[in-house]
């Protein structure tokens, strides 16, 4: 099972790597399966042809840095996506987020996806989508991440119940600093060995 794996603590940071990009095609497939789509007309080499092709584009938005991890499977099934980056990171003393950077293409016309592994508290998870929503205009976002805790949910789905959550685990709890019971540790830090 792909998360119990990316679950133990001695999986290195190599597996770790593939196995999250091995479910975030999971997550991806699941956050796209109604993408709008449409008709067209394409020459095989035997015949022309009706083919579905996307209507609707998408922009990645990888919350900096664990959401990175989940990139390499959006480009992989969608390889004209755009991507935008959002740099924030939690206080762990008032585990609030602050951000640091931000750098978003347009989105008009486009499904947002917004990817951050870990929902915990939420606080990161809806200030990401606070600042697409104050920042672009998407036809829709969605937040996509491996492990969420009840709390981060209550609290996306009390501040943007517009958004979808796509989720590989909905985890028991939070520990009383802020980390997801049973949860996986720190998704950053395993998936670039810096633990």
């Amino acid at each position: 099972d792909l998360l119990s794996r990316l679950r133990e603590r001695g999986t290195s940071p190599a597996e770790f790597r593939t196995l999250t990009r091995r479910l975030g095609w999971l997550l991806v497939i699941e956050a796209t399966h109604d993408l709008l789509t449409e008709r067209a007309t394409i020459d095989t080499p035997m015949e022309e042809t009706k083919a579905t092709r996307l209507a609707e584009p998408l922009v990645a938005i990888p919350v900096l840095r664990a959401g990175l991890g989940l990139l390499d499977a959006v480009t992989d099934l969608y390889p004209d996506s755009v991507v935008g980056y959002l740099g924030l990171e939690r206080d762990e003393e008032t585990l609030e987020p602050r951000d640091y950077y931000a750098k978003l293409p347009p989105m008009h016309g486009r499904r947002a996806l917004v990817l951050d592994p870990m929902l915990a508290t939420g606080g990161s998870g809806s200030a990401a989508i606070a600042h697409v929503k104050a920042h672009a205009t998407p036809t829709s976002i969605s937040f996509v991440c491996i492990v969420a805790a009840p709390e981060g949910v209550a609290k996306l789905e009390t501040d943007h119940p517009d958004v979808p959550i796509v989720a590989g685990a909905l985890d028991r709890e939070l520990n009383d600093v802020g980390f997801i019971l049973p949860g996986l540790g720190d998704f950053g830090d395993r998936l670039h060995g810096t633990e």
